[in-house]
């Protein structure tokens, strides 16, 4: 009886299954006419199972995966995404994705699916960011893919994702290029070329306008101290010009009286005298 009792008891023990915190699970029917998904998802903590339902875990907190070419991330084989662009030129990049699930449509999205999050990201994510860098990247030049255009690609890519999973519960927040595009070694040494070739133009062209403008602050400074230099003389001519018309006979015949020390000048011959007295009438 006891040996019947402990067989019982590990077969309930084994048809329970738990949901771990994080996580919302959904219930599936495999036969009979309830056969297919609950509408009900099923939150944290331990649930009897019949031998004719199963239980799907998904994880609600933030996923973060990437598809590389490198066998140390992600998964071991070749995930990266190839695109061709406008002008028939062919890139490889490795890309991350970054996004979390709404736990109140977990049903819905196993009913769309019928997937759980492992297959959802390395099936369907991944095929739908590979179509739409395909489609967006087709209309643009290699480099500008490689170059200026770079973060605006990413960036339409990721409103197209979330346009298409948003509604049924994938909530995408980033996607993101991993290191370089990978281009033909070609072509990257074209580009690399024409880069080296426009940063140097440019840089001599900011020699030309540097060397421009020293000129031209040293002619405003020449002009500059000019324009000092004349009003300096106009204001001294001004000053003798006033000078000049103040200095009267009178006014120096004044001047000197005021500073005469009272002793007469000492001259000989024709001299005059430095003070000149009013002739007395005979």
């Amino acid at each position: 009886m006891k040996k019947y009792l402990a067989i019982l008891a590990i077969a309930l023990l084994s048809a329970c299954s738990y949901v771990p915190a994080g996580n919302v699970g959904v219930l599936v029917h495999l036969l009979g006419g309830s056969k297919g998904v609950d509408t009900e998802e099923l939150g944290v903590g331990r649930y009897f199972l019949t031998w004719n339902e199963e239980l799907y875990l998904f994880p609600t907190f933030m996923q973060n995966y990437v598809w590389t070419a490198g066998a140390d991330e992600g998964s071991p084989n070749d995930e990266s995404i190839s695109f061709q662009t406008a002008d028939g030129n062919v890139a490889n990049a490795d890309i991350g994705i970054s996004y979390s699930i709404e736990p109140t449509k977990v049903s819905t999205i196993f009913q769309t699916y019928r997937r759980g999050v492992e297959e959802i990201t390395d099936t369907f994510l991944r095929n739908m960011v590979r179509d739409s860098l395909v489609r967006n990247a087709s209309t643009k030049p290699i480099e500008y893919v490689y170059g200026a255009g770079k973060a605006e690609l990413i960036a339409k890519v990721l409103e197209d994702i979330q346009a298409q999973v948003g509604p049924q519960g994938i909530n995408v927040q980033k996607l993101y290029w991993i290191g370089e595009i990978r281009l033909p070694e070609v072509i990257k040494a074209s580009i690399d070329a024409k880069n080296a070739a426009t940063q140097k133009a440019q840089q001599r062209l900011n020699e030309v306008q540097q060397s421009k403008a020293e000129a031209d602050k040293k002619i405003e400074d020449a002009r500059g101290e000019a324009e000092s230099i004349l009003r300096v003389a106009e204001a001294q001519a001004k000053a003798n010009r006033l000078l000049a018309e103040s200095l009267t006979p009178s006014f120096v015949q004044y001047q000197t009286i005021e500073k005469w020390d009272g002793k007469l000048p000492v001259y000989s011959g024709d001299a005059t005298p430095m003070i000149q007295l009013p002739k007395q009438g005979n």
